[in-house]
C-alpha cells in the first residue's frame, strides 16, 4: 500500500510539473511573439511622462494610452533592441484613453490585434510594459471579468473594459494585454490604487474601432445617447421574440437624465438586442454602431424588458 501511495504521489508531482511547464511555455511563446513590438514612450517637450505602447503596423503605427501622450505632439519611441525614434501623435481619444502615434522608420515586429469578443473569464492574460521604470517587464494572470466600465479622464465611462489580475503598475499604461495565442486582446490602462490584483485594459475591439476612426478622420466621431452599458447573456426566449440569432446583448447600467436615451423612454436594466435590425452582441458593437452617421437620425432599438420586446426610437446627438 505504501509503495502504491508513493507511486500515486510521484505521478501527481510529475503531472503538476508537466502542467507548469506547459503554462510557462505558453506564456513564454506569447511574450516572444509580442515582446519585440512593445515600446517605451516618453513625451518630448512640455510636461514629462512615460508609459508603454506597441507597434501594430510595419510603417510605424503605435498604440498607447491618451494619458501617456497627454497633449504632446511628439514622443520618443524606444524599442527593446535599443533603437530610439521620434513619433508624431496622429490622434487621441480621451473617451477610451486610446492614442495613436506614427513613429519614424519601419518595424519588422508588430503586435496583431485579436478579437476581444472571443475572450472568456479565466483565460490567460499577459501584460507587457515598462512599470516603474523597469523596462519590458512581463506579468501574467487571468481575465477576471469582461464588459466592465470605468471612468475616463473626461469623466465619461469607458465601456467594454477587461478586468485582469495580471499585475500592473505606473508605466504599464498603453502596453498590450496579450492572450495565450500571442494576440493583443486589450490595451492596459489602469489599476486601482490600494487594491491588489485588480487592473483594467480597454478591449482590443474598442481599440480597433478607435484606431480606424483616427486613421480615417484624425479623430473619433460618435453619436451619443447618454448611457453606460455592459454585455449580458440574452435568454433564448428573448432572442426568439426579438428575432435575433445571438446569445448575448447589451444591458443598460445607467441612463443619463435628459439624454437622448432617457427622452426616448429607455431605462436602467433594459437590454438592447439590435439597432436598426443589426444585432448588438456586446458593448463593442454598440460603440461601433453609434457612429457619426447616426447623429440626428432616428435609430430603432430592439429592447428586451421583463414585459416583453419593444421597439424604441432614439435620436442620437453629436458627442462634444
Amino acid at each position: 500500500m505504501a509503495l502504491a501511495a508513493a507511486k500515486f504521489q510521484t505521478d501527481d508531482i510529475l503531472a503538476d510539473d508537466t502542467l507548469l511547464d506547459a503554462y510557462s511555455t505558453t506564456v513564454a511563446d506569447a511574450v516572444d511573439r509580442i515582446g519585440p513590438a512593445v515600446c517605451r514612450i516618453e513625451r518630448v517637450g512640455g510636461q514629462g511622462g512615460h508609459g508603454s505602447g506597441f507597434v501594430i503596423a510595419p510603417d510605424g503605427l503605435v498604440v498607447t494610452n491618451f494619458h501617456v501622450v497627454g497633449d504632446a505632439r511628439t514622443v520618443r519611441v524606444s524599442m527593446p533592441d535599443g533603437a530610439s525614434r521620434e513619433g508624431r501623435v496622429l490622434g487621441r481619444d480621451p473617451d477610451t484613453d486610446i492614442a495613436l502615434v506614427r513613429a519614424d522608420g519601419s518595424f519588422a515586429d508588430v503586435a496583431p490585434l485579436g478579437d476581444s469578443k472571443r475572450l472568456r473569464r479565466g483565460q490567460i492574460a499577459i501584460a507587457i510594459g515598462n512599470p516603474l521604470g523597469f523596462e519590458w517587464t512581463v506579468t501574467s494572470g487571468v481575465v477576471s471579468a469582461l464588459g466592465r466600465s470605468m471612468r475616463a479622464s473626461t469623466g465619461r465611462l469607458i465601456d467594454d473594459v477587461i478586468q485582469t489580475d495580471a499585475a500592473l503598475n505606473p508605466g504599464n499604461s498603453g502596453g498590450p494585454l496579450v492572450s495565450s495565442a500571442g494576440e493583443v486582446i486589450g490595451v492596459n490602462t489602469a489599476m486601482i490604487h490600494g487594491a491588489q490584483g485588480i487592473a483594467f485594459a480597454v478591449a482590443s475591439n474598442t481599440a480597433n474601432f478607435v484606431i480606424s476612426e483616427i486613421i480615417r478622420f484624425g479623430r473619433v466621431r460618435r453619436a451619443f445617447i447618454g448611457i453606460s452599458a455592459d454585455t449580458t447573456n440574452l435568454p433564448r426566449r428573448a432572442a426568439l421574440l426579438s428575432q435575433v440569432s445571438t446569445i448575448t446583448a447589451v444591458r443598460l447600467r445607467s441612463v443619463e437624465k435628459d439624454g437622448p436615451a432617457a427622452k426616448a423612454g429607455l431605462k436602467e436594466g433594459d437590454i438592447i438586442a439590435a439597432i436598426d435590425g443589426r444585432p448588438v452582441t456586446g458593448v463593442d458593437d454598440l460603440v461601433r454602431l453609434l457612429d457619426a452617421e447616426r447623429i440626428g437620425r432616428e435609430t430603432l432599438c430592439t429592447v428586451v424588458r421583463r414585459t416583453g420586446v419593444s421597439q424604441v426610437t432614439v435620436t442620437p446627438v453629436a458627442r462634444s
